[in-house]
């Protein structure tokens, strides 16, 4: 029997979209970023975007220990079955190292969408009779029926985007014994006006995808927060920014909202960068969190 994810994923990981396999080209360069964030410490890698069990394998095989999730795989474009398939063929191989992380995604995305939180339970009930174990998936879980969901059919969530309030609300309404994996993106620079630009040029597109929209909505934030790239309350709130004194107590506050693991995503541009590894940043990152 593996250990839990709670138990494996350790306090924090690394969130990125330029970790997945995007051709031979790049297999040397991703194993040699798997096996030095290893060596870093990290307990985790979760890959951005619609990931799945093919993009975590080369990770996995380059790495010893670290756990590789999906942050996230989305619902409409990988069948229940074939998803059960690939994670057992993976699991089987490394036990333990591999963590489904599965979400609705947005309606921009996926022809399909319709009733998301309707389709995401039909879709674990597909899971659950193929055989796949419910402690080894997890929700990117926003609204409060999905964290409830999350709490009862999964092995808790990992949201994106979400605030330390959203953070201490997930908690509440989990209870203790799930996993709370929340996604905070860092940008490592100290001077007010360039971080903030380099946030609000990252977080313009998901400014336009109303799951996110609504759910900042949801907690407290206004239209006039989400307008002109977002308020610097808004920026503030779901960035980490600064020297590593304050990036350090950032990341702190979602440990002391409840989080159990916090995936941290470096931010050095705009999105046509998505397949950088920022491995300087990975390092000085690491030093801060010793």
């Amino acid at each position: 029997m593996t250990d839990s994810l709670k138990e494996t994923v350790g306090r924090y990981g690394i969130w990125s979209s330029g970790l997945r396999d995007s051709g031979p080209s790049r297999s040397g360069e991703l194993a040699e970023a798997a096996a030095e964030l290893e060596e870093l410490g990290y307990g985790a890698l979760w890959l951005g975007g619609s990931s799945s069990a093919r993009d975590a394998a080369p990770l996995i095989e380059a790495s010893s220990r670290i756990v590789v999730g999906t942050s996230i795989q989305s619902i409409w474009e990988h069948e229940p079955a074939a998803s059960a398939a690939s994670f057992a063929a993976l699991d089987s191989a490394h036990p333990g190292r591999f963590a489904l992380g599965l979400g609705v995604s947005h309606a921009r995305f996926a022809e399909r969408y319709r009733r998301p939180y309707s389709a995401l339970v039909s879709y674990l009930d597909a899971l659950d009779e193929a055989g796949h174990p419910a402690d080894r998936r997890l929700l990117a879980a926003l609204g409060p029926k999905t964290i409830d969901l999350a709490r009862d059919r999964a092995a808790g969530s990992v949201p994106y985007l979400v605030t330390a309030d959203h953070t201490a609300m997930s908690r509440e309404r989990l209870g203790e014994a799930p996993l709370l994996a929340p996604e905070l993106k860092v940008v490592l620079e100290s001077d007010p006006g360039r971080a903030r630009a380099v946030a609000r040029d990252y977080l313009a597109v998901y400014l336009t995808l109303p799951n996110y929209t609504g759910n900042f909505l949801r907690n407290g934030f206004t239209e006039d927060d989400l307008a002109n790239g977002g308020s610097d309350r808004l920026i503030d709130a779901v960035y980490a920014w600064g020297d590593e004194t304050r990036i350090r107590a950032r990341i702190d506050e979602y440990l002391a909202a409840g989080a159990d693991h916090v995936a941290l995503h470096i931010v050095e541009g705009s999105r046509p960068r998505e397949e950088s590894l920022p491995r300087p940043a990975w390092s000085r990152l690491a030093s801060l969190l010793t």
